[in-house]
């Protein structure tokens, strides 16, 4: 026994690993005593051990149960110690013991039944002296072994005892269990929050007597019956005894269930239809407070008897969906009618409690999983959509947690099965739910499902709302109802485009796109159901709105962006690569919206455009499909530039599609006409060109004005011309056109040259507001004629004269002011002139008599005061469009930098990268308050392109990057901010790198030399030792050379604080190997001038207060560091000792104990010494390290530990030889 005693104590313990292992140990122990063991005819006389834990003392109880007669002393005693045990308080005891007691108990085959549960009984029994914890300790005790005995098989085992005689007793018995369901129903009984745990281990019991071979089953089953439907509790129903009924009639179904069940329910099958009613009233387990739809009838009061609610659902409905979801031709049962009415109209009832309505939240998760995707829509019924929306809409509803897992889960259950996602929509989206479900819900429940489905499913989910566009409406008269409708299955349709999580497939695009072209573009004259668009299929009855066709074309718009700027896989010659902006056959999907159009364009019988093409328009577009086609097989090294011509004329081919006559038609021809011209000059058509000259010779002379526009458009170079467009693309800040705009300079970066950057760099010059707004002037005043321009320009002094002259035309020609629309301005009106005496008009009275009575004086004084007025609200108007102007200024620059982004993405090698550096730099440098945005835009291409870029220009132009190199370093030292600084020094360190790749090196150290005097010598200077260390450790070797001027100049610091930085710069060029490496003979011809300079500094130091004692320490370790580098690199001791001559440093030592500064500081003066002793040991020879042990003893020590490191030197030395 003593080897079993110490596993009692763990089956207690909080770790469930450590139970289990301590039931594993204790179970196999007993098992090899009770192998060992002889039975005897008479009992066993042994007492029991009388060192117990806490869990009770033996004291010979249990003698008289007889399991000493069969059972080894340390089986008996471990059977009665796990019995007792369960009662224990402790920790999880009841959970380890129960679970070794039911190990123990399907292991041994010699005890019985009835033995046991006696025991158990025994142990359980509440006495009146107990407190309410010990009562509860008991029950559960009682309810835990017994369940112990259920799992175990003991109740029904038919196998006798082992090695008993022919009197032996039976196992198990009739009356064991009959004793053991008694209890159970009373446990049940006794404590209401007992109730559903005992009556789940009678269905325990139950289902182990099913597939027991027990000769007393027939006689088990009436028993049951007789206990749980006779007597007190016939009429009583309640989910227990509704799960138990479930069980016994699979067990006996020709038992007649009928008369058992009347009168609660009508028919036989507990699950026929007719007894949902009766089961919906049950389930809603009245122990909660009655909803006011509850109606019970005269067993009202049993059923109180439930216990308190509790948030668990109950395991009945388990029980009850696997059995309705598996219906069998015998119970009748019905899954739809099920659901709607034992949860839908009786948990989710508009009466329902929240508590009830918590319950069937958790019932739909369970049934969720359960049902085939056929029965799906059956739970999302009236009810539970209404109740699961409005807990879901709000945060501070009740219920809101739970709803929203109700939408986690269906989202996991989604993407288990992706086949159910359409179907989910369509409920969600549906009758019950609504057509703005994630915006109402505040959640992304619909577009989390839409990312987890398939094409099939994406494709069957467009098909469902394409059917919607032609449906009745519920009124035929409601025609805003349907025309909202379609907006709605619009903004579905382009946001399963937009949404980048949703798979891209080919097919379902094309179908959004054309849908789009044909309702956007085109008028549906006659249906075609055999045609490829679905759109054609039906004529939409009503025709859609001016409204809708324009959404349409905004949706087009919006969806080509996103696809344009999304990259998909496309796979050429056995090999795949992402390309943006193209389907997978490696098309754009631009041109096949392009190629959509013209097959509609052809189809006159079923189509008419919109808007009419006139005849000139029609020869464009021609013009624009034919250069496209040849743009297409291009397919020699400018390929891609050829693409890039090739999107920008497609994409301002179908803007212009989209465009009302009222938006600006013009515009979009001539940008048209320019990307042809720029297209076709980049890329001529050889044969053609003679052609067109002969024909230019046949022609007549053009007038002047067109000959100097074709040799401007022959001085510019191609690529400039479609980046004008580009440009223009991004001035009109649609996402179409930013898109576009985007992608096309992608393909067409290679192509750039100088005048291109220069182009876009001039959008980003800094424009005062009044310019800005004048432009806008100028750009409304447009198509007036070039006379009335010429002749505006001759009369503009003549102008400002007559504005200064007369105010009331200032107001006149600047801004209609309209009064009755400004109720300020018409009270400042009324003011001037009650100031004057006259009131305004009310309109009661036509005598005009008062008019009469001014005299010039008094008209000219109110004519005073009323320009006053006005000139003040004119101000204010301009005032307000210039801060709008400057606002849209500061967006468009922000697309204009997109452009330089890509350009240096695209091209990091390319030689007009430096010129794009001081433009950038002046964006963030002089960039005001309301362009920060802008500003760190820039700071950021700076940065991350030229900052941390690993390439070089190919080639460059020495005196161009000299004089930027220089600008940089003139700016740098007097940058506002350190972020500036940054930048600036970042962008010095690529300038410099580009130089020092050509093997340019004086500008490099010029400008570097001339700011590092600049930052030593001046005091404001706004340079930092951080600009210099980058340059140090990015450029090691060119930074050298610049050794002798940093001890110069740290004789010239301006104050002790620059000079020890200056040191520090030093030490930092010394750190870098690529800086010393194969300069042997520098470094050591560096080492004396270092030497002398630092003994200089510290020596001024003693006289005067430059540097404090934390600088002198710095520049002594920098110096003992160098001394370590020359011991490395010296050839001879000689050659260390004359560099750094150890006698002066012990001098120096000394003139710091004498200082009046200085004497306090002892470690200043150790390291001294220690400089003294590294300067007088033998030189290593050759830059070899010594060892470990050698390092250490050369660290840097403070005087309190001298004498141990000398006596570590001794120490390595001795060991060395």
């Amino acid at each position: 026994m003593s080897t079993t005693l110490p596993l009692f104590w763990h089956l207690s313990s909080a770790r469930k690993q450590e139970r289990i292992d301590a039931s594993v140990k204790l179970v196999g122990a007993l098992e090899h005593f009770q192998a060992q063991f002889i039975p005897t005819a008479k009992g066993s006389d042994a007492t029991s051990d009388d060192d117990e834990p806490e869990d009770g003392e033996d004291n010979g109880e249990g003698k008289g149960d007889g399991l000493d007669v069969y059972n080894a002393q340390d089986v008996s005693y471990s059977i009665r110690r796990l019995v007792r045990g369960l009662a224990s308080p402790r920790e999880s005891s009841r959970l380890g013991f129960a679970v070794a007691l039911t190990e123990l108990l399907s292991r041994i085959t010699t005890v019985t039944c009835s033995q046991i549960i006696t025991l158990i009984l025994d142990y359980s029994q509440p006495q009146g002296s107990m407190t309410g914890q010990e009562e509860r300790d008991v029950l559960f005790a009682r309810l835990f072994g017994l369940t112990s005995v259920i799992r175990s098989g003991l109740l029904f085992r038919t196998t006798p005892i082992s090695a008993s005689a022919s009197n032996a007793p039976a196992v198990s018995t009739l009356s064991s269990y009959q004793i053991l369901l008694e209890n159970l129903i009373a446990l049940g009984e006794k404590k209401s929050w007992l109730k559903e745990s005992a009556w789940w281990t009678i269905g325990l019991a139950v289902d182990a007597l099913k597939g027991s071979d027990v000769q007393w089953k027939d006689e088990a089953f009436k028993s049951t019956v007789n206990a749980v439907y006779t007597g007190e509790n016939a009429k009583a129903w309640s989910p227990e005894k509704v799960a138990l009924t479930l069980k016994l009639q699979k067990m006996y179904p020709e038992h007649n269930w009928k008369e058992m069940l009347a009168p609660t329910f009508k028919h036989a099958p507990l699950l026929h239809t007719g007894n949902y009613a009766a089961l919906a009233r049950i389930m809603k387990d009245l122990s909660v407070e009655d909803d006011g739809d509850d109606k019970m009838s005269a067993s009202k009061g049993k059923q109180h008897q439930g216990g308190s609610w509790k948030p668990q659902v109950h395991f009945v409905w388990d029980l009850l969906m696997d059995e309705v979801l598996s219906p069998s031709d015998t119970t009748h049962a019905s899954f739809p009618e099920f659901f709607r009415i034992l949860v839908d109209e009786s948990l989710f009832s508009a009466a329902s409690s929240p508590e009830r309505k918590f319950w069937g939240f958790q019932i739909f998760q369970k049934a969720l999983p359960r049902v085939s995707e056929t029965d799906v829509p059956m739970l999302f019924t009236k009810n539970f959509m209404r109740s699961w929306i409005n807990h879901l809409s709000n945060s501070d509803r009740y219920l809101h947690k739970a709803a929203k897992q109700v939408a986690n889960d269906i989202q996991v259950a989604v993407k288990e099965n992706p086949r159910i996602g359409f179907t989910l929509i369509l409920q969600l989206t549906g009758v019950h739910g609504s057509h703005q479900f994630d915006r109402l819900t505040k959640t992304k429940t619909v577009e989390t499902i839409l990312t987890s489905m398939t094409k099939d499913g994406i494709q069957s989910f467009i098909e469902y709302l394409l059917k919607q566009v032609n449906d009745e409406p519920t009124h035929t008269s409601d025609v805003r109802a349907l025309n909202a409708r379609r907006a709605w299955i619009v903004d579905q349709l382009a946001a399963l485009v937009r949404n980048g999580a949703i798979p891209k497939d080919d097919q379902w695009v094309q179908t959004v796109l054309n849908w789009f072209v044909v309702n956007g573009l085109f008028v549906i004259k006659k249906k075609n159901g055999k045609s490829s668009f679905l759109a054609l299929r039906d004529v939409p009855a009503p025709v859609f709105s001016d409204e809708l066709r324009k959404l349409c074309k905004e949706r087009l718009l919006s969806s080509l962006a996103e696809l344009t700027s999304h990259a998909t896989v496309v796979k050429i010659d056995d090999k795949t690569s992402k390309v943006v902006g193209v389907a997978s056959d490696g098309e754009f999907w631009v041109s096949k919206v392009l190629t959509s159009i013209e097959r509609l364009e052809k189809d006159t019988k079923h189509v008419s455009l919109l808007a009419e093409v006139d005849g000139d328009e029609h020869a464009l577009f021609s013009q624009a499909r034919e250069l496209i086609g040849r743009l297409q097989h291009i397919t020699d090294e400018r390929r891609e530039a050829a693409k890039g011509a090739e999107l920008l004329l497609s994409a301002t081919l179908v803007h212009r599609y989209c465009m009302d006559d009222s938006e600006g038609n013009d515009d979009d021809d001539s940008a048209l006409e320019s990307c042809i011209a720029g297209a076709s000059r980049m890329f001529p058509l050889e044969e053609g060109r003679s052609s067109q000259q002969k024909k230019g010779k046949k022609q007549d002379t053009p007038v002047s004005a067109s000959a100097t526009d074709d040799a401007e458009d022959a001085a510019t170079e191609p690529v400039d011309v479609l980046v004008d467009s580009i440009i223009g693309f991004l001035e009109q800040a649609t996402a179409y056109m930013r898109a576009v705009a985007n992608q096309v300079f992608s393909l067409l970066s290679e192509s750039v040259r100088e005048s291109t950057v220069e182009l876009i760099l001039a959008q980003l010059e800094r424009r005062a507001p009044d310019e800005l707004v004048e432009d806008d002037d100028d750009q409304d005043m447009e198509g007036e004629g070039d006379e009335s321009a010429d002749g505006a320009d001759g009369e503009d002094d003549d102008e400002e004269e007559e504005e200064e002259d007369d105010d009331d035309e200032v107001v006149e020609d600047d801004e209609e002011l309209d009064i009755e629309d400004d109720p300020e301005l018409r009270r400042k009106i009324e003011e001037a002139l009650r100031v004057n005496g006259i009131q305004a008009a009310t309109g009661e009275s036509d005598d005009e008599s008062d008019e009469d009575l001014m005299d010039d004086e008094q008209m000219m004084a109110i004519d005073e005061q009323l320009a006053a007025v006005f000139r003040a609200q004119a101000n204010e108007k301009r005032l307000g469009k210039g801060v709008d102007a400057q606002r849209e200024a500061t967006h468009y620059k922000n697309r204009v930098l997109d452009l330089l982004d890509t350009f240096l993405k695209k091209q990091p090698t390319s030689p007009l990268i430096p010129r794009l550096i001081l433009p950038l730099v002046d964006l963030v440098v002089n960039a005001g308050a309301d362009e920060k945005h802008l500003a760190d835009k820039a700071t950021g291409i700076l940065r991350s392109r030229l900052g941390k870029s690993k390439d070089s220009p190919s080639s460059i132009d020495d005196d161009q990057l000299g004089g930027i190199l220089l600008e940089l370093h003139s700016r740098a030292r007097k940058a506002s901010s350190s972020d500036i600084l940054i930048t600036l020094g970042q962008c010095s360190i690529y300038i410099s790198k580009a130089l020092l790749h050509a093997q340019v090196q004086k500008p490099v150290l010029s400008a570097y030399r001339e700011s590092l005097t600049d930052f030593v010598t001046r005091k404001a200077s706004r340079l930092n030792t951080s600009f210099f260390q980058d340059f140090i450790r990015r450029h090691a070797s060119a930074a050298w050379e610049l050794r002798n001027s940093l001890l110069d100049l740290s004789e010239k610091a301006i104050n002790g604080y620059r000079q020890n930085q200056v040191f520090q710069l030093v030490q930092v060029l010394l750190s870098q190997p690529s800086a010393t490496a194969d300069r042997t003979k520098e470094v050591l011809q560096f080492m004396p001038a270092l030497k002398k300079s630092v003994q200089k500094a510290i020596r001024d130091a003693c006289e005067a207060e430059t540097l404090s004692v934390a600088h002198v320490k710095q520049v002594l370790k920098l110096a003992l560091s160098a001394a370590r580098q020359t011991k490395r690199l010296a050839q001879s001791s000689k050659e260390l000792r004359s560099a750094w001559e150890p006698s002066t440093w012990e001098v120096l030592g000394e003139t710091l104990a004498t200082s009046t500064r200085f004497e306090s500081s002892t470690g200043l003066q150790a390291l001294c010494k220690q400089i003294s002793q590294v300067a007088g040991q033998d030189a290593e020879g050759g830059g070899k390290a010594t060892g470990t042990t050698k390092r250490k003893v050369d660290a840097v020590y403070e005087p309190e530990d001298a004498e141990s490191i000398k006596k570590m030197k001794r120490k390595a030395k001795k060991a060395k030889a």
